[in-house]
């Protein structure tokens, strides 16, 4: 990897490598974007096949968040860490003590959060050397499991959807393929189940599938049929990349809608569905519930108004989907040009008024 022409050419701000030989640390904290405010991501914890690979995750995740933040609205910037090891055998207190100190030593640049691989218990480790963290136990004010509320704001980015192919919101009889049953994929299940859509499910936990059958009186599939299935929303709630050349061509739905990252596994794929006339939910836009609820501890919780903030995923999914029909354009580009427009914008404001802040400055 080329790290210095990869950075300039999606004009990365910072990368931090961290290394402590006492506790094992490996970590790579990547800061994209900044403009909106301090960048907040989660912290990963991975088994990767090189270190190559884990600063390749990072710089992708921690640029994802820029969007994503930018596009829920958020006066937030996107960043990441990773930490390279198995999050089974290699967690320690001094491990995440020490990535801590390296968190605590940006100053507030820099947020973390929980992610894969780490958990509400690892945050609280890191909350002993740093402010800087979210999703740390409820008893140091935190809002706690994050999955109901990231369900609600895919279940309204859900209804936006509906209504723009079906001219109404209204979820009654619609008939939604629900792939994975984590804990989003579940909560989604029961909020579609309340006002009476059917439900398509799959998972490779037949447990949690008999459970779903049995309380929602879903409909169970094997999960390489659940592309396949007919229905009016096909929602992909578990691995990314769902969207392929392979599977494309076996859907039989108008919308997919779902809370899994990173759908497409190509851009063009989005491409391809736009022509065919389905309409794609961005990812980061609709599954965006979960960094709004951590965001809101930022400001003292209050669990009324986050869940206020996340309901707008409606309404800016809307948007996206009136963008999408003005320029004729592919949906995802019309998210990316969204949240690009508005980094833009406040570039703008930042270059007119420092000029004027620093001429003040040295008049005094």
């Amino acid at each position: 990897m080329q790290i210095f022409e990869t950075l300039a050419k999606y004009d990365y701000e910072q990368v931090v490598l961290c290394q402590d030989h006492t506790s094992g640390l490996k970590a790579i904290i990547a800061i994209h974007d900044t403009t909106l405010g301090p960048a907040l991501g989660g912290c990963r914890m991975w088994t990767y096949v090189s270190e190559e690979a884990a600063i390749t995750d990072a710089l992708r995740l921690s640029r994802g968040m820029t969007y994503k933040a930018a596009a829920a609205g958020l006066n937030l910037g996107g960043g990441k860490t990773v930490v390279i090891g198995n999050p089974k055998t290699d967690k320690s207190e001094a491990l995440f003590r020490a990535l801590g100190r390296y968190i605590e030593g940006l100053h507030g640049r820099y947020i973390t959060a929980e992610d894969v691989g780490t958990t509400v218990s690892d945050m609280d480790l890191i909350h002993q050397e740093t402010r800087y963290v979210t999703g740390v136990s409820q008893a140091y004010g935190s809002s706690g499991d994050p999955s109901p509320v990231t369900a609600l704001g895919v279940f309204r980015g859900l209804q936006a959807s509906v209504r723009e192919v079906y001219g109404t919101d209204d979820l009654a009889g619609k008939t939604v393929a629900v792939q994975g049953l984590g804990h989003v994929g579940y909560d989604l299940c029961r909020q579609l189940h309340e006002v009476g859509a059917k439900l398509i499910v799959t998972d490779i936990s037949e447990a949690v599938v008999k459970r779903a059958v049995e309380e929602f009186g879903a409909a169970a599939v094997a999960p390489q049929d659940i592309v396949a299935a007919e229905c009016d929303v096909f929602a992909p709630c578990a691995l990314g990349a769902v969207i392929s050349d392979d599977t494309i061509p076996l859907l039989r739905c108008r919308i997919v809608a779902g809370s899994a990252n990173n759908q497409l596994a190509e851009e063009r794929h989005g491409d391809t569905l736009h022509e065919m006339g389905i309409l794609y939910a961005p990812d980061y836009v609709i599954n965006a519930g979960g960094l709004i609820n951590v965001a809101d501890e930022l400001e003292g919780y209050n669990a009324d108004r986050a869940q206020k903030k996340v309901e707008g995923i409606y309404d800016i999914m809307r948007k996206i989907f009136a963008m999408s029909r003005e320029f004729r354009i592919p949906t995802y580009q019309a998210a990316d040009r969204m949240a690009e427009a508005r980094i833009a914008a406040i570039k703008q404001v930042r270059s007119t008024f420092l000029p004027v802040s620093r001429s003040l400055l040295h008049r005094q």
